[in-house]
């Protein structure tokens, strides 16, 4: 499994993981935020390597 498929993997995990805890009743929002804080990184990751892998197209 190449990087790019193990950061989006663990992404939809995140997502998982916040919607689980949102749905108890009474939510850890300090884990919440922990969480959507890793999955802001992940995006950026993953933009990252997809913008490595895509070349610019120079008009």
């Amino acid at each position: 499994m190449s990087q790019l498929e193990q950061l989006r993997v663990e992404h939809r995990d995140l997502d998982d993981a916040i919607a689980a805890l949102s749905a108890q009743a009474r939510p850890d929002q300090m884990q919440i935020a922990r969480l959507k804080r890793r999955k802001l990184r992940l995006r950026d990751e993953i933009a990252l390597l997809e913008d490595q892998l895509i070349p610019d197209i120079i008009a």
